[in-house]
């Protein structure tokens, strides 16, 4: 999807607050999110991925309760055609492999994002 150069984009990283993650399980498994989802934009929309990027690369960490909200996310994501990915872990530290744990949202219109992510709360 190529977008107008004025649309502004941004990447969204929606985690599960009831895995209550240390700070670094957190921030491994965003990361994970973030790589993917570049990954995919460079396939899908190179021109908007530069574009990310040379714009700051803005991202958000917002919460949801549980798993089941964390997929309909990223099933809203998918309807909505947005680059996305569910990151789900190897189970080799904190938590059992295959949890889910986050699900990432863009690079994409910050517009179309809010609309499924805006009510979010952010991580604190």
């Amino acid at each position: 999807m190529i977008l107008p150069t004025t649309e502004e984009l941004t990447m969204v990283l929606v985690t599960r607050a009831d895995l209550k993650l240390s700070k670094g399980k957190l921030a491994a498994q965003c990361g994970h999110a973030v790589l993917e989802c570049t990954v995919r934009a460079k396939k899908t929309a190179p021109r908007d991925l530069d574009r990310y990027r040379r714009g700051g690369a803005r991202k958000i960490v917002c919460k949801v309760e549980d798993e089941i909200k964390l997929k309909s996310i990223l099933s809203q994501a998918k309807s909505a055609g947005l680059v996305c990915y569910l990151v789900k872990d190897a189970g080799h530290t904190e938590i059992p492999p295959g949890t889910v744990t986050v699900v990432g949202v863009g690079p994409g219109p910050r517009s179309e994002i809010d609309k499924i992510t805006g009510n979010l709360q952010l991580v604190g």
